[in-house]
């Protein structure tokens, strides 16, 4: 198959070292890490891919993917929701197939949740069904970026871009760590200084560790390492990459009811937390969940092959015009 993938980044996206405590114009970038993982799966499945990235390359593509910087033939296209707007009047003026990846909740951000073709595929089965469908297809990634560890440090990590850090449930993660004691490391950036310098006298009130932007080796310790996962989110969670980075590192996850959490956390590995007591019961139980069982997860749920061969699937019915199938 010829599959021509578009994003509006400069490749790749995901990047071996952080900035600390410095903004960055995407804090978390997780969409366009996603859609450069797709494209290495699809080359590595023995398909043809052009890569249509206007903003270009750093560093060489992956083997079978061939940088383009203007629309490609191909069988299919595959672009990113709300990211490459441009390539709207050509999609709609082409007959070829194409589908469009939704990482996040449109209403919380300021979007109606009214996708107006079939072609939207949402990237946890809560999202699309929130969004009144029902295509979808879990993100993977690499379980070559993560290290795997049983043996765990004395700390939770909370990781998030902090332009959402309250709405990821920052202040629910400080405010158990003081209350029961336990160390916290806090971990991501934000777009701008001031909400930087916002978290980090946060984190000095409730003593606990802020790193800012941690990426590469530094951010695959940082998970391995720690006892769990706090992932207290208030919204409708799309997602929640960090869950299956946490997994695939052997770490357990404790997070909120919302969103898709519920849909990935299972019991034997992590929790899923209702109100404040739930949080406190998982936390000191968070002992009796096998690493092992984490990662084995994650490989079987979570690994970026699995995603590409689901996306295939997708193509597979666009192409033979059964885009409203349902999974």
């Amino acid at each position: 198959m010829r599959i021509l993938l578009s994003a509006d980044h400069r490749y790749p996206a995901s990047q071996e070292v952080g900035s600390g405590l410095h903004p960055k114009s995407f804090p978390s970038g997780s969409a366009y890490m996603i859609h450069d993982l797709l494209a290495r799966g699809l080359a590595e499945l023995g398909h043809e891919v052009f890569y249509l990235l206007p903003a270009g390359a750093d560093k060489p593509l992956p083997p079978g993917v061939t940088l383009v910087s203007q629309p490609h033939d191909a069988d299919i296209l595959h672009t990113v929701a709300y990211h490459d707007e441009e390539l709207i009047p050509q999609k709609e003026a082409n007959p070829k197939p194409w589908v469009t990846t939704c990482h996040l909740d449109l209403e919380a951000r300021g979007q109606k949740r009214s996708p107006t073709t079939e072609n939207w595929i949402f990237v946890s089965r809560t999202l699309a069904e929130l969004h009144g469908r029902q295509r979808f297809v879990l993100n993977g990634i690499d379980p070559a970026a993560y290290i795997y560890a049983e043996m765990k440090e004395d700390y939770f990590l909370f990781m998030s871009a902090m332009d959402w850090g309250i709405e990821k449930g920052i202040e629910t993660a400080l405010s158990l760590s003081q209350e029961m004691g336990f160390p916290l490391v806090v971990a991501g950036t934000a777009t701008n200084c001031e909400i930087i310098n916002r978290v980090s006298e946060m984190c000095r009130q409730a003593n606990a560790q802020y790193l800012g932007d941690v990426r590469g080796k530094a951010k695959a310790e940082l998970l391995a390492g720690a006892k769990g996962f706090l992932f207290p989110t208030r919204v409708n969670e799309a997602f929640g990459l960090g869950i299956a980075e946490a997994l695939m590192s052997g770490t357990p996850v404790i997070c909120s009811d919302k969103g898709a959490c519920p849909e990935l956390v299972s019991n034997e590995v992590g929790f899923v937390c209702g109100n404040n007591d739930d949080f406190k019961s998982a936390i000191s139980d968070v002992g009796k969940i096998s690493s092992r069982a984490c990662r084995e997860k994650a490989l079987q749920d979570f690994h970026y092959l699995r995603m590409t061969a689901d996306y295939l699937a997708e193509y597979k019915k666009e192409i033979g015009g059964n885009g409203d199938s349902k999974r």
